[in-house]
């Protein structure tokens, strides 16, 4: 029988035994609304305000700084979205980076038709950004950075608590989607110095369908969604129980296992790295160095990346690319172009993220099927030949 190997969590995580489990009372016995003020109402209030603390501490927080949102793109949107509000009377300058995911660059895009400049700082072949450009960047009329704490397809982690410093020192507010980063390496809004920070469940073995915005006490953002009085009346609409109680149980365990996750997933990871990189034409994206455990990103010269996850998929392997086409855009990544590789090699990439479910015997697997579907692939390519012979 094909061996099945999942590979994509950094796209989506299965869901955890532990979190399903604490989730199942409040889907069919604890069914009531947290808003009621009878008993079966009061059990779904009570168990909110025990997952908002128990979310709260493992990132360092206090239980009143956490805001439950549908997820990390709505937490991305409220931060930056309700920044531009309250403070646009000081500026509607705003900086940010050429990686972002696309829930925070999408809503500075909206943002600049309606009269805020952005700056987008460049990042070098790591990904990782310049302390001192963004230091230059830095206006008067400033009123927020938005950068993530890791990125989505390379990797890379980028020095949050290095931007707080520069933002402090002028009095400027920092957000970090830090979705791909929160129970995967140590997170603590504390050591980071950030404003605000959106996370996601099911990036680390949550639910789908929800998140929570971090936002530092004594700064009143203003309301995102109204209608009712639910997040101390700044996120209207009654409260996904289930799901707040599955990702206060995904993260806690997250939490309690990160040392022993971390170990074992970067050991999984670097074999990956080191095997891989044995492929003639390849390379690897983002920070050798300062980058995720599970992350092991791609490029291979003379293929097109949405073939080889095909050609993977049909092998039972989930893996992603950055460079798939959509009938709006033939471009790859906005990430790898940033990073400095051309389209053409770019459109070449491939993510491979892996978790604590993944084992030795999936990546034995993965790296006997990838290097003769990249060889099959290149074998059909027009390039290939030019490539080998120095033509190209």
């Amino acid at each position: 029988m094909q061996r099945f190997v999942y590979a994509d969590n950094a796209g989506t995580t299965a869901l955890s035994k532990t979190a399903l489990e604490a989730m199942m009372p409040y889907l069919t016995e604890f069914y009531g609304n947290p808003s009621s003020i009878y008993s079966l109402g009061r059990k779904s209030k009570t168990a909110i305000e025990t997952a908002r603390q128990k979310i709260a501490a493992a990132i360092g927080a206090k239980a009143e700084e956490i805001y439950f949102t549908g997820g990390g793109s709505e937490a991305d949107n409220w931060a930056i979205r309700s920044v531009v509000e309250k403070m646009s009377k000081k500026g509607r300058h705003i900086i940010s980076t050429a990686i972002e995911h696309h829930a925070v660059l999408h809503t500075l895009k909206a943002l600049e038709k309606q009269g805020c400049e952005v700056t987008y700082l460049p990042v070098d072949s790591y990904g990782q950004i310049s302390l001192d450009e963004l230091k230059d960047a830095i206006r008067d009329d400033t009123i927020l950075i938005t950068i993530m704490m890791a990125n989505n397809e390379i990797g890379t982690i980028l020095p949050i608590a290095e931007v707080s410093k520069i933002a402090k020192e002028r009095g400027i507010l920092v957000h970090t989607d830090a979705v791909q980063a929160v129970g995967h390496i140590p997170v603590d809004v504390d050591e980071l110095g950030v404003d605000m920070l959106s996370l996601a469940a099911h990036k680390f073995r949550g639910p789908k369908g929800i998140g929570a915005l971090y936002v530092r006490k004594g700064l009143f953002l203003p309301a995102y969604l109204t209608g009712g009085g639910q997040e101390k009346g700044r996120r209207a609409g009654t409260e996904n129980v289930a799901g707040i109680v599955g990702m206060a149980a995904a993260l806690e365990e997250a939490i309690a296992n990160m040392d022993e996750n971390i170990k074992k997933v970067t050991a999984m990871r670097d074999r990956l790295i080191e095997n891989l990189l044995k492929i003639q034409f390849s390379r690897l994206t983002g920070d050798p160095v300062n980058r995720l455990p599970g992350t092991a990103s791609f490029v291979f010269e003379c293929i097109e990346g949405e073939s080889l996850v095909l050609s993977l998929d049909a092998k039972g392997i989930c893996a992603s690319s950055g460079s798939a086409c959509s009938s709006a855009s033939l471009d790859p990544s906005h990430v790898l172009l940033a990073i400095g590789l051309p389209h053409e090699i770019a459109h070449g990439s491939l993510r491979l993220t892996i978790n604590e479910d993944n084992t030795d015997e999936d990546i034995d697997y993965i790296l006997a099927e990838v290097p003769p579907i990249i060889a099959r692939l290149r074998e059909m390519s027009p390039l290939w030949e030019d490539k080998i012979n120095g033509k190209l």
